[in-house]
């Protein structure tokens, strides 16, 4: 490269020595003057025109009308095999001579001086780009957008928007946030740009949105209690409630973010920038014509889709549903809790019972699609009938007692004997033990049958009031002890009660001490009370005996006082 810049001076001094033979000395003067004029122009950094005079595989041979040429590499131009001998390009002076006399030149430079000379004259800062994000740099990426601009990585952009490897290549919006005249940079926020656009297409959004416009959006984020459309640069709200006219749990079952779909305005707030969004309002309530579609009585399948304590939701179709409540089950089994009988997802069959359209209620009935035993049970067991039944519970007011399955029959504990005293069933029967009763009563709309026990015989009282008259002396065994007295047995379950007050005197808190159930006893009877069914029985004048030979061991010392007192004035 030395040796022919040597010659292109060789050459160069050649033609002036020739010019100076051919014309007069004064005309090579001037040729002299107008070169060095022609060299006052160019300066360092001055972008100028030149022409390619030479091409090699590494670099273009650049005249620019100095006294040698230029070089520029092949890469600082974009697409150098579209170039030839003759082409002008421009290019920047970077170095008049250096140590060996060359000429420096530059394009890339050049292009970038032109590049930022149109950028500032047709930009300011806050104005948006078009640029392409062409590398990832540390703390951002650079962007074409005429030459390379900055973007910070803070101003990238938004959550959900991307990240810079994603970008790259692509070509986007950006705002210019700052020019750097001196150093030449511009600083770019894609972020700023975004928002800019989100702005602008709100507020034209708010121009032209109106109630029951349908606009198509994409799904932006899912939450719990519905889902953010972006329906053209800004966000609504589609509530899960109102997704669809059917029973939804969670939004995700119907929508997945990236999803478009058609939406409906139902409402929006331009002063809060708010929007109501909905999907099931674009096709008709299921409720419109239920009262045609499901009338009452009328017998329907459904699916179990919810199962509460009180009751099952059936859904007819999507966005109907119906309770059956739990005392519509079943006529006759005792359910404490729907899931005893259903499960979700069962398909079951069942009456349509009521309709409350305005409320959005539909009653339905499982049990109403059979007969119902009830009604036969008033003929089946009229009153007076003998029954043969199970024990099924013993409670401290009577007993229930199963006579077919699921009908059931209760006994009052006043209706289990004419005359034993009974203070709890158990004490005669047990669970599951099988016997007889009589039908008393039956209330088929109360699903209620009153049985007795005791009226499967006739009424003893009549008799042993002949049989056992005041003042006769019969004999007994002790059936049960307490705190007030004796109850003797004197016949099967015929009972009477000696009174603690006549056993004998001085008796206070000692009965256990001197008799026992099963103890044969005689008494005599004092009184019969036939509306009461009471047998009021006496012993003081037989037990005496027992009182003054067996008490006093266990009498305290104020008790024997008392008794020699007594003594002493008998």
């Amino acid at each position: 490269m030395a040796e022919e810049k040597e010659g292109d001076r060789e050459r160069l001094d050649n033609k002036l020595g020739d010019i100076e033979i051919e014309k007069p000395r004064e005309e090579a003067d001037d040729i002299s003057k107008a070169y060095n004029e022609t060299l006052k122009h160019m300066q360092e950094g001055q972008v100028i025109k030149g022409r390619i005079v030479g091409i090699n595989p590494k670099e273009f041979l650049i005249d620019i009308g100095y006294k040698s040429e230029g070089t520029v590499p092949r890469e600082e131009f974009f697409d150098p095999s579209n170039l030839k001998v003759g082409d002008e390009v421009d290019v920047l002076i970077e170095e008049i001579e250096d140590d060996e006399g060359r000429i420096i030149l530059s394009k890339r430079k050049a292009d970038r001086v032109q590049s930022w000379e149109k950028i500032v004259d047709k930009f300011n800062e806050g104005d948006i780009v078009e640029g392409k994000i062409v590398k990832k740099t540390r703390g951002g990426g650079m962007v074409d957008i005429g030459m390379e601009a900055f973007l910070p990585s803070s101003h990238l952009t938004f959550k959900g928007y991307g990240k810079i490897d994603q970008l790259l290549g692509q070509t986007l919006k950006f705002k210019i946030i700052k020019i750097d005249k001196i150093r030449k940079n511009i600083i770019l926020s894609r972020k700023e740009a975004i928002q800019k656009e989100k702005e602008f297409s709100r507020t034209k959004l708010m121009e032209t949105i109106e109630k029951g416009q349908v606009r198509e959006g994409v799904v932006k984020n899912i939450t719990d209690f519905g889902a953010f459309i972006d329906i053209g640069g800004m966000d609504g709200l589609l509530h899960i409630g109102d997704m669809s006219w059917g029973r939804i749990s969670h939004p995700s079952e119907m929508l997945a973010v990236g999803d478009k779909i058609d939406v409906m305005v139902l409402d929006f707030d331009k002063e809060n920038m708010r929007i109501s969004l909905g999907i099931k309002q674009m096709t008709p309530s299921p409720w419109e014509k239920v009262g045609e579609k499901y009338p009452v009585g009328s017998r329907v399948k459904g699916k179990v889709v919810n199962i509460v304590p009180y009751g099952a939701f059936i859904e007819l179709e999507k966005g109907l549903e119906g309770l059956v409540h739990i005392s519509d089950l079943s006529w006759t089994k005792r359910i404490n809790h729907p899931s005893d009988i259903l499960a979700m997802e069962d398909i079951i069959e069942a009456v349509v019972l009521s309709i409350d359209k305005e409320n959005k209620k539909i009653s339905l009935g499982i049990k109403q699609t059979e007969s119902n035993p009830w009604d036969m049970v008033e003929k089946n067991y009229p009153a007076g009938t003998k029954v043969k039944g199970k024990i099924r519970s013993l409670i401290e007011q009577g007993m229930s007692i199963e006579i077919e399955e699921g009908i059931e029959g209760f006994v009052n504990i006043a209706d289990i004997s004419w005359t034993r005293k009974v203070s709890h069933p158990q004490e005669i029967f047990k669970k599951g033990q099988k016997i007889d009763a009589v039908v008393l009563s039956v209330d088929s709309a109360g699903k209620k049958v009153i049985l007795g026990i005791k009226q499967l015989i006739s009424d003893p009282w009549p008799e042993l009031s002949k049989k056992y008259t005041v003042g006769s002396v019969v004999g007994g065994q002790i059936s049960k002890i307490v705190s007030f007295g004796l109850f003797v047995e004197i016949e099967k379950d015929i009972e009477g009660l000696v009174h603690i007050s006549e056993i004998m005197d001085n008796l206070s808190g000692r009965l256990e001490s001197l008799f026992k159930v099963g103890d044969k006893v005689t008494v005599r009877v004092i009184k019969l009370d036939d509306a009461q069914r009471k047998i009021k029985l006496g012993m003081k004048e037989f037990y005496q005996h027992k009182a003054e030979t067996e008490v006093p061991k266990e009498v305290p010392e104020e008790g024997k006082d008392a008794g020699d007192k007594s003594e002493r004035g008998t």
